[in-house]
């Protein structure tokens, strides 16, 4: 049995970082692709970033690239996401999410999900 366990949200200034974390339990983190998603109230869930497997490969959403930075340490079970220059459409709760294939920025193809940590950005 696979979990991921999110930490490192909380209540930032505008302009602030936090640096969340995802371990991942029960095998080896380096077995999967990792991504993080977020939901804010009224919204859908949305793609955020991700890393393939070995690290090698990222992607990011548009509107946090220059912003955030998605990296793993494999010998920790463990994904961080570096979130620097917040701003308040950041505000959702955070989940991080893993599978065994490809990297996708589809929510469906993840088979493994975390309970998310809320991320709140205030002016």
């Amino acid at each position: 049995q696979v979990q991921l366990v999110e930490s490192g949200g909380g209540l930032v200034q505008a302009g602030g970082s936090l640096k969340l974390s995802c371990v991942v339990s029960g095998r080896s983190s380096s077995r999967y692709t990792t991504a993080w998603f977020r939901q804010s109230p009224g919204k859908e869930r949305e793609f955020v970033a991700l890393i393939s497997l070995n690290g090698v490969t990222t992607d990011y959403i548009d509107s946090v690239k220059g912003r955030f930075a998605i990296s793993r340490d494999n010998a920790k079970n463990t994904v961080y996401l570096q979130m620097n220059a917040l701003k308040l459409e950041d505000t959702a709760v955070y989940s991080c999410a893993a599978r065994a294939g490809w990297p996708t920025r589809s929510g469906y193809s993840y088979n493994y999900w975390g309970q998310g940590t809320q991320v709140t950005v205030s002016s």
